[in-house]
Formats: C-alpha cells, structure tokens, sequence
C-alpha cells in the first residue's frame, strides 16, 4: 500500500513539474522554480551527508560557490564549451572536498559542524578577497549559457532552461536513491545509527564518511554551476553561511533521510520567504517563527508527518 502510494506520489510530482510553466501565470514563479530546482540538487547532496550519514555540514553553499566560480572561470579565461565546464565543476569541488574532508571527519558532533562552518567561512573570504580571479563583491557578469551560440535547444528562454532543470533535478535525486538503497547507503545509515558498532565489525567508517562527504559536495558544484550560467552573473553573497543553512533547513523541513524529503524542502526554502513578502516588516521574523516551529511540531519533516497520518488512514480502514 505504501508502495503504490508513493509511486502515485512521484509520477504527481513529475507531471505537476512537467505541467508547471502553463499552469503559472506569472514568469517570477518560473524563475523562483529554476532557483529551487537548483537548490533541489544541493539538498539531496545535504542529505547524503546529514540525513543519511548523520554528520551536519554548514558548507554546501561554499561547494556551490566553488563550482559557480570554477565553470565559469574555466568558460571564460580558457574559452572551454559551456557543457565541459558544467562537467568539470562538481570534479573539482570534489579535489577540494578530498583535501578539506579527512581531517575535517576525524571530529564529530557539532565539532564537525564547526570546521565545516569555518571551511564556508574561509571560501566566502577567499571569494569576496581574490579579487583578481573573482572580482570580488563586484562579481563577474556574462557567462554563457548552454547553447548560446546556436543549437537545437534556446537556454536563453527561460521555459527552456526550466525543463534542462528538472531533468537535471530529476536525475540527481534518481542517482541518490540509488546511492541510498545500495549497499554504500545502509552502511552510511548503519553509521548514523552506530558508528563505533560499524568499525567493530571491521567496517572502515571513515571511507564512507568520506564518500558521503565528497559526492555530497559534488552535487552541491553541480548546483553552483547550473545556478551559475542560469544567472549569467555570479557574486559571493550567494554562496555564504546563510545559503549552506538554508541546505540544512530544506534537508529537515522536507525530511531529513529520505528521497521526497529534500526536494519538498527545497521548495519551502525558495518560496517561503516569497510569499511572505505581504509582511515586509516582520517577513524575516515569520520565516523564522515558522521555521522554528516547524522543527518542533515536524520532527521528521513533512515527508515523516504525511507517513504518520498516512499510516494512521490506513489502520482506520482495516479496523
């Protein structure tokens, strides 16, 4: 039964992202649409790290700044076509992930959480700094987008950059399923649950901490570099600390450890704050107020709490 009804749930979802351009009337929603598509591909590369693993990273926004920066640059001062750049971007985020995470997991607990936080930290200041490579707060404009010098395909068109969005969106969160249900997964889930009781077994914990770490911060170079030749401007103030919680918080709004869940919370994260704009004075402290009690109240996030009542209708019906 929970079965079918998730199947129901995802092909819903799929038409409902398929169907979306027509069914909005305003193009800002479009666009606001692309920006959580994005953030639906560094969510479930957060997820692999916090909701699978268990170790909370603040510094997915860092790695997205990372691959923004890295594809364009690499567009931009050695003239590579925008597709091999897109490529190349979440492989270097990985070479820095590599570099950053062994000594970083060798901590737990909020201790990790705090040598990542300053990794972001260290990105954003090199970003905003480096000025002769980054340009600093000024940022740099024109980076191309895919197919802009002609093509089958217009990614200028907003529609157009929309669908290349969710089949990228769609395709990373079908290969983090797969890495969820694979073997690579429940050893990750089993160190969550017990990391001393994996490394008994003679299980090298710290491979898969550095796997869920590392592929994490690929999907979030991904991310950055599809945000960035969507945009076609790209600045530091984008890739900072309050970006790599907003990861979090769709991460755990949306349901922290399963596959719906970041991409629900991705959503959340984007146009929340959008649709309280009624209360421009008070929309930070409602974002906040709601965001707070949300973690109260929904625990699991909204994927654990539609469980919950679905299995409630369901021994309902039984009975």
């Amino acid at each position: 039964m929970k079965v079918v009804a998730r199947t129901v749930f995802y092909a819903a979802a799929l038409v409902g992202l398929i169907a979306m351009p027509h069914l909005i009337s305003v193009k800002y929603y479009l666009h606001l649409s692309i920006l959580a598509l994005v953030w639906v591909i560094s969510a479930q590369g957060q997820n692999l790290i916090q909701g699978y693993t268990g170790y909370v990273s603040i510094v997915q926004a860092g790695f997205m700044g990372i691959g923004a920066y890295s594809s364009a640059l690499l567009g931009i001062h050695f003239g590579l076509p925008v597709w091999l750049t897109i490529v190349a971007a979440p492989l270097i985020t990985a070479l820095f992930a590599l570099a950053t995470g062994y000594p970083s997991l060798r901590v737990k607990g909020h201790y990790f959480a705090i040598v990542t936080l300053a990794f972001n930290m260290v990105i954003f200041i090199v970003l905003m700094n480096y000025t002769s490579l980054t340009h600093g707060e000024a940022g740099i404009p024109g980076i191309p987008k895919p197919g802009s010098k002609g093509g089958l395909f217009n990614f200028r068109d907003r529609e157009t950059y929309y669908y290349f969005m969710v089949i990228c969106a769609v395709g990373m969160t079908g290969l983090a399923a797969l890495i969820a249900r694979s073997r690579v997964g429940q050893i990750l889930v089993a160190i969550r649950q017990n990391e001393p009781m994996v490394t008994a077994v003679g299980i090298p914990a710290w491979k898969y901490k550095l796997f869920a770490f590392v592929t994490s911060a690929m999907f979030a170079g991904f991310a950055g570099a599809l945000y960035a030749h969507y945009q076609s401007f790209i600045n530091p103030d984008v890739f900072g600390v309050a970006q790599s919680l907003d990861a979090i918080l769709a991460v755990i709004m949306g349901g922290s450890g399963t596959i719906a869940g970041p991409a629900i919370g991705a959503f959340i994260v984007v146009f929340l704050p959008e649709v309280l704009r009624f209360a421009d004075s008070f929309r930070l402290i409602l974002y906040g107020l709601i965001l707070v009690l949300a973690t109260i109240f929904m625990p699991r996030g909204i994927v654990g709490l539609s469980s919950d009542i679905f299995d409630r209708l369901t021994r309902r019906v039984q009975k």
